[in-house]
């Protein structure tokens, strides 16, 4: 049994440590600052891969890239400080972004801030499963891209935003890294939590060859941004309704 946990997790980190060196080889003029979790966040990233991501699932949660105080701080995706520490029972020691904007100081797991989406996401997760353990019995969640962009005011620059010369090699090799995680999980369902997360889902589904894991379907629920006003009013709500018509959950 162990050895059929550890065989996806160990791909899994794998997965990541390409995907970082790869992004950390391209250049985003576009953006004031750059951070790369996987790098500087290593080892509660890791330790989320190796703790929740052991075995095939039904459906993956994928979302856009981090948010400054979520998966920024944490290394987890949609990584709240409480929700990583409180709920997923994950604290590791995080470092130092190369250039750090001083508008978005990443402190770790000291982070007196809190990622909205992450707090809503992770929390109706849990009013549902209770614990973890539960919810990653058939669940795992990711992000699409794992780098964080920065404006010179440090507003959040979303992948989407990025001049074409400077997203395609960057989408080729996130790309690559969600097809090569959906052969190591072999999910029933791939959920994007947005549109944007839905569109390059369908992109890295290209990806995947004949001999490949069985077909998943690919669906969208609404993203628990505090920016989308349709999302503070009742996101948990919305996205229950969502995953129920598509018979995922009862």
């Amino acid at each position: 049994m162990r050895k059929t946990q550890a065989g996806p997790a160990r791909t899994l980190v794998g997965i990541s440590r390409r995907l970082a060196r790869e992004c950390g080889s391209l250049g985003f003029a576009a953006a004031a600052a750059v951070y790369n979790p996987l790098v500087y966040a290593r080892r509660p990233h890791e330790l989320y891969l190796r703790r929740y991501g052991g075995a095939p699932k039904k459906v993956i949660f994928l979302g856009m890239n981090p948010g400054p105080w979520g998966m920024a701080q944490t290394g987890v995706p949609f990584g709240e400080i409480a929700a990583v520490r409180d709920w997923l029972g994950i604290e590791a020691a995080v470092g130092k972004p190369q250039r750090e904007h001083p508008k978005r100081p990443v402190s770790g797991f000291a982070c007196t801030k809190s990622e909205v989406s992450g707090r809503r996401l992770w929390g109706f997760f849990r009013e549902r499963f209770e614990t973890p353990q539960v919810f990653f019995r058939d669940h795992f969640v990711a992000n699409y891209c794992p780098l964080v962009f920065m404006a010179e005011s440090g507003a959040n620059l979303t992948p989407d935003k990025l001049p074409w010369e400077e997203a395609a090699p960057l989408f080729a090799a996130c790309d690559r890294a969600l097809a090569d995680m959906i052969r190591a999980l072999r999910p029933q369902w791939v959920i994007g939590v947005g549109g944007f997360a839905k569109k390059r889902l369908d992109a890295a589904a290209a990806l995947l060859a004949d001999g490949d894991p069985p077909a998943f379907r690919a669906a969208q629920i609404l993203h628990p941004s505090p920016a989308n006003p349709r999302a503070n009013a009742g996101w948990g709500k919305e996205a229950a309704k969502a995953l129920q018509s598509l018979g995922i959950w009862d």
